[in-house]
């Protein structure tokens, strides 16, 4: 699966850099979210199959304080551009005339900082509130990598600050961007409805079926997460836990490129044109 995602993300980033035909609003949001997903499962991955594969369960109590600030970070940025990815498509589909006009080059660079700045402002907080606590429990975390709670519940000292801090975090981040993506998509909703012609209204609900898949992909094991922490009890063992942790980082940036090839016409012709272009050439040189 990382594998997986490390070549579908780097060939979706190649095709959007390199294709004429991808340099419009859609794309640039999908290149951050491939970049996102590339920097999100390559901050875990790897030590994770260098703890199943070799056994080297240690890490270094900054070298984890790092790791948490990336997951979480890029976390974050993930739900920002789908949630960017939603206004996107609101645009396209409400008001098709100006989508050129109000979504141009400067305007997206700006929304793709602002969200990263997001990030970054709100998860600096997490590596202070976690350094500053007194360690005197243990040091061995059950999940294959460094979670902010996970870390802090090692503590001996009082953790209410850190996991008031986090669930505020999780609402201004996942709550913000839920509401807009469900505000979107209502009214894409409302305006799809009202199309006369049925093919019209197949049209505009194919150019969403990609972005709502990779909606599912993201928040799903997420949700589970956090109501199962809350209000699963111990009816949950907590290996289930750890793999819906896992496939919570890994499983985005696995189908988001697959789904985006398969779903949307562009990406697919682009492939299949660089495909048989390979064809040609080899075809000529024998």
């Amino acid at each position: 699966m990382y594998v997986v995602a490390v070549v579908g993300n780097c060939g979706l980033l190649y095709l959007i850099r390199y294709e004429d035909s991808l340099h419009r609003p859609m794309y640039y949001f999908l290149a951050m979210l491939s970049l996102t997903d590339l920097v999100m499962c390559s901050s875990t991955i790897p030590k994770a199959l260098c703890i199943f594969w070799f056994h080297l369960k240690e890490i270094g109590f900054d070298e984890c304080l790092v790791q948490m600030f990336f997951i979480h970070t890029f976390t974050g940025m993930e739900s920002g551009v789908l949630m960017l990815m939603a206004l996107d498509r609101y645009v396209a589909i409400c008001y098709p005339l100006r989508y050129s006009t109000i979504l141009t080059n400067p305007v997206i660079a700006k929304a793709g900082l602002v969200t990263f700045l997001r990030g970054v402002l709100l998860i600096i907080p997490f590596t202070f509130l976690t350094k500053r606590l007194p360690y005197c429990r243990g040091n061995i975390i059950h999940h294959t990598y460094c979670d902010h709670m996970s870390v802090a519940k090692l503590s001996c000292g009082n953790i209410k600050v850190n996991a008031i801090y986090g669930l505020m975090v999780a609402l201004l981040i996942g709550g913000f961007d839920i509401l807009c993506i469900t505000v979107s998509y209502t009214m894409i909703l409302r305006a799809v409805v009202s199309l006369s012609s049925a093919d019209a209204r197949q049209k505009a609900f194919s150019t969403c079926t990609a972005h709502i898949c990779a909606i599912v992909f993201s928040y799903s094991p997420a949700f589970f997460s956090f109501f199962s922490h809350r209000f699963g009890g111990h009816t949950i063992p907590p290996s289930c836990h750890i793999i819906v942790a896992n496939i919570y980082l890994l499983l985005p940036p696995t189908m988001n490129p697959v789904v985006y090839g398969v779903k949307t016409k562009q990406i697919r012709d682009c492939v299949v044109r660089i495909l048989s272009g390979s064809k040609d050439i080899k075809s000529h040189s024998i």
